[in-house]
């Protein structure tokens, strides 16, 4: 990579100008700097022609080469700085100041190339960038009175109240004032289980959003479910946790690998040095015999030579092809410092959520207690989940008709959602509870201790149990989880074959799901109930 005031002053340069080729256009230049060489050189080599020819196409080769460097260079100069830029024009007017006008061009095209392969880079990583800001949503729902009014989130003040429907992006970090709901938090937090949120009781004295229990806290960008829900704006668009995401995701595409940060330190001192020499060599003619042109000569022979086209193209070259290289393997490498890294690891932080797991839940277990026969217990589920369009119901839906024959034609009726708890219905005439223990207690339902027993296991495996009752009898128990990849097991252990000692994971999830995720793939440890900025601060 090039040096960091370099980059700044192109990255300012790159936002006030609009290419004639959109943002290839420096790379199209490069190329077309490329192709005039080329065709110079074998005019001039191989064809006999008039001297103007191959000269002509090396002035043309010479202007796309140099054109955005000499930009460069001349803002630069205006601030008294001198940096490879200068130096690399410099060596290219020398070049066809004494005739070699291939050298010279050569020298721009290389140049040329590195920048331009630099900002290709640059421009990758600022779109995944943008790509975060998609998360949050560009307008909500505000309630005045009694109206909705529809405003961007930007116009959003703190107190403000937004309603947020069904199944629609939630536009601003508050707290739950009125409705609850199972909310998606997997693109802020990582969750891979929807959560279920409930409204706060005291409106009057609501605490620091930080402190608020996360029960009742709404994140911008996460996915409401099936309820109407209102939402007290606490931050602002600016400040909100996407905000904070995508400045840390910017601030870690920024830095830069330690051969950069050499190479800068090593150009600040090279450049000044060669233009000293240089000049100092033009004034040689007065210690030896010869004449001025040839004092002349010499210098720019060594300006030539001593422009450093190669350290110019190396690092973002070889950044380019090991990207380009784990790209066509499915590997997205964003930046020179995490490739140059990867060569010194020993320590690696996972993500859960779609990284090492499936990134979506799977029944995990499937019990019937008091002889209850199974396919009458999977017929009922499946007749009352199915019709729910709960996350965790859909995906026991899923699971039981894909593995087993069920007679999808019997359904299940009058369907009632309660939040937070589970579902009720009546199956062939019989009502029929499938939920948590608070939604069991509260039907007054008798759970024995070996339900518990299994209830407790199951959750200390990291798995959401869900309990179902037919009349007034538990007749069975069920589990989801999100599983793991089939494939991550025989990964993680070819990574400790090259030599990585510890592997962690990070994630929102609750921590026993983490730790039981863990286990079953063998890490060396699970840190759970994390932020996006907790992540970053565990990394660090």
């Amino acid at each position: 990579m090039m040096s960091s005031g370099n980059q700044s002053q192109k990255e300012s340069y790159g936002r006030s100008r609009k290419d004639l080729f959109g943002e290839r256009t420096e790379l199209y230049f490069a190329i077309l700097c490329g192709l005039f060489l080329i065709t110079g050189f074998i005019l001039g080599t191989f064809v006999k022609t008039s001297f103007w020819i191959p000269l002509s196409a090396y002035i043309i080769g010479y202007f796309f080469g140099g054109y955005y460097a000499s930009i460069i260079a001349y803002e630069k100069l205006k601030k008294l700085e001198f940096e490879i830029d200068f130096l690399m024009i410099a060596a290219a007017i020398g070049a066809a100041y004494i005739g070699s006008w291939a050298e010279g061009c050569l020298l721009l095209f290389l140049f040329s190339l590195g920048n331009a392969l630099e900002r290709f880079a640059m421009n990758k990583a600022k779109k995944s960038i943008e790509a975060l800001g998609k998360l949050s949503p560009s307008k909500a729902f505000l309630k005045i009175g009694d109206e909705l009014i529809e405003t961007p989130v930007e116009n959003l003040k703190i107190n403000d109240i937004i309603v947020v429907k069904p199944n629609e992006k939630i536009a601003a970090d508050g707290v739950i004032i009125k409705g609850s709901s199972s909310i998606n938090q997997a693109s802020i937090t990582g969750e891979s289980m929807p959560v279920d949120k409930i409204a706060i009781k005291d409106i009057d004295s609501i605490p620091d959003f930080n402190v608020i229990n996360s029960s009742h806290v709404a994140y911008t960008g996460s996915i409401n479910g099936d309820a109407v829900i209102e939402v007290l704006v606490l931050k602002l668009s600016k400040d909100s946790t996407i905000s904070r995401l995508i400045k840390m995701v910017s601030e870690v595409e920024t830095h830069k690998s330690p051969t950069q940060r050499q190479t800068k330190k090593f150009e600040e001192w090279y450049v000044p040095i060669v233009i000293v020499m240089v000049v100092m060599l033009c004034f040689a003619y007065m210690v030896i015999e010869e004449t001025f042109q040839e004092s002349l000569y010499r210098a720019i022979c060594v300006l030539v030579a001593a422009s450093p086209c190669a350290l110019a193209i190396s690092t973002p070259s070889a950044v380019l092809s090991g990207v380009a290289r784990a790209a066509s393997k499915g590997v997205l490498i964003k930046g020179g410092r995490a490739l140059e890294d990867m060569g010194t690891l020993k320590t690696i932080a996972f993500d859960k959520t779609g990284t090492l797991t499936e990134g979506k839940p799977k029944l995990t277990n499937i019990i019937t207690f008091n002889n209850f026969d199974k396919y009458t217990f999977l017929q009922l589920v499946y007749s009352v989940e199915h019709l729910s369009n709960h996350p965790l119901a859909r995906a026991i839906a899923s699971d039981i008709k894909s593995k087993y024959a069920i007679n999808v034609k019997l359904r299940a009726s009058d369907i009632e959602v309660i939040q937070g708890k589970g579902i009720k219905a009546k199956f062939q005439n019989k009502a029929v509870c499938i939920g948590n223990l608070k939604l069991m207690n509260s039907l007054n339902m008798k759970i024995e201790k070996a339900v518990l027993n299994e209830m407790d296991t199951m959750h200390n495996g990291g798995q959401t149990a869900m309990l179902v009752g037919y009349g007034n009898t538990i007749i069975g128990l069920l589990s989801v989880m999100d599983i793991p990849r089939k494939t991550v097991a025989k990964t993680l252990e070819k990574l400790k074959s090259l030599g990585i000692k510890k592997m962690i994971m990070l994630t929102g999830d609750h921590q026993n799901v983490g730790d039981a995720i863990a286990k079953q793939i063998g890490l060396n440890e699970a840190i759970g109930n994390l932020l996006p900025e907790d992540k970053v601060e565990a990394i660090k």
